[in-house]
């Protein structure tokens, strides 16, 4: 199918390339910044990309990063000496999600000094797969799932060139053409991808029958490695966290209908610890026999242990207490602090000094266990769950018996 030549001609991302667009505006007077574009598949970001290098009068070069090498790269870096790109280059890079960091780094010199202006797509997201440096040298732009109706002029375009390319007319109501939209959830690509198999089964009239039988009953973009996939994980995770089960069962039984019991899997694992935590802890153990009892189910029993172990996790009180205090306690090991152990636990010293609190009353005795340079720090704070409250109660009375404040 024939790409956009213009930003009028694009459905969708109105927010960026509309009239009012921020990308259109900022680009309208000649100012190309690096740019990188995320978002799910088939949402426009090769088709930006490219009305973006026609408006422009530099050397345009276009790299893939699942099949490009560090060969290739420094290939397009060595041009920028060159008298043909004297305007400068123009590098498009697609998945640059695929580049490790040494190859993105290889950009750098080139980006800081204006001798090539990115402009890079991924689906995934960028702060989480994009080399920081090159993060902090553009401008990046979330590109969105296409609305069902903002299809239309697609899909009516589509199938006004097959007519003209096949010398045919064919014909497909806008409620037909509406159907197909919404079958490719934002997908304009897979879209005009539906229509075209669409059009070649139909013999006059392109209907909802035949986008029936074509179409699989998995309506969606769902993309194990991609945007969406990661998006439902979040969305299950935080509809848990907001005790919400109906919208926590709604992205469980996406996710597996999508097929990915693993992930599913994986995911209610984290958060029976991470938002749970201390306010219920047999939540931990629960959803570990129901993750285990799925895997050995299979698809499709598999997801009544999966839909006991969310709606468990959705409806129990939440804590993320020992989740924060690790965080705290991560950010001192990595400022380098607590180095150097206290004596009393370290073998070479045998462990000098130490006390061993069974052998006192309560099974408890006050000493230093953190190390000198962070002594005094506080990385835990008991949260307001009745598990919690009893337990800082009981440490309370006991730290006082023994003469503690």
């Amino acid at each position: 199918m024939m790409r956009p030549e213009s930003f009028d001609d694009m459905v969708g991302q109105t927010h960026l390339f509309g009239k009012n667009g921020v990308i259109r505006k900022m680009t309208s007077g000649g100012y190309l910044p690096n740019m990188i574009f995320f978002g799910p598949p088939g949402t426009g970001k090769t088709t930006a990309a490219g009305i973006l290098a026609a408006s422009t009068d530099m050397t345009i070069h276009r790299l893939n990063a699942t099949t490009a090498s560090l060969a290739d790269v420094k290939e397009v870096c060595a041009q920028t000496a060159s008298v043909f790109a004297s305007n400068g280059i123009l590098l498009y890079l697609d998945e640059i999600q695929y580049f490790n960091k040494k190859q993105q780094q290889s950009l750098l010199e080139y980006i800081e000094d204006g001798r090539i202006t990115l402009i890079a797509s991924t689906t995934e997201n960028p702060y989480m797969y994009v080399y920081n440096a090159i993060i902090s040298r553009s401008a990046v732009f979330e590109f969105k799932p296409v609305e069902a109706k903002d299809m239309l002029p697609a899909l009516r375009r589509a199938l006004e060139k097959l007519n003209n390319e096949y010398e045919s007319d064919k014909i497909a109501s806008d409620d037909t053409l509406l159907a197909v939209a919404s079958a490719a959830a934002g997908d304009v690509r897979r879209s005009l991808n539906l229509l075209e198999n669409c059009y070649f089964a139909a013999e006059n009239e392109i209907d909802t029958d035949i986008l029936s039988s074509i179409n699989s009953n998995t309506v969606g973009n769902f993309d194990k490695d991609g945007t969406v996939h990661y998006d439902l994980l979040s969305a299950l995770q935080k509809s848990i966290r907001g005790s919400d089960p109906d919208a926590t069962l709604f992205y469980l039984a996406r996710l597996l209908d999508g097929g990915d019991l693993l992930g599913a899997c994986r995911r209610l694992q984290v958060i029976a610890s991470e938002d749970i935590g201390l306010a219920y802890p047999i939540a931990a153990a629960v959803t570990d026999s129901c993750v285990n009892s799925a895997l050995r189910l299979g698809m499709p029993e598999a997801a009544i242990p999966l839909s006991h172990a969310a709606a468990l996790l959705a409806t129990a009180p939440k804590s993320n207490s020992a989740h924060i205090a690790y965080e705290a306690a991560l950010a001192d090991v990595r400022e380098g602090k607590g180095r150097e152990l206290p004596k009393a636990l370290r073998q070479v010293n045998n462990f000098d000094g130490y006390k061993y609190p069974h052998d006192y009353p309560d099974h408890y005795i006050k000493q230093q266990y953190l190390p000198d340079d962070v002594k005094n720090n506080k990385y835990f704070t008991y949260g307001i769950s009745k598990n919690e409250v009893a337990a800082r109660d009981y440490w309370n009375q006991i730290k006082k018996k023994h003469g503690e404040n």
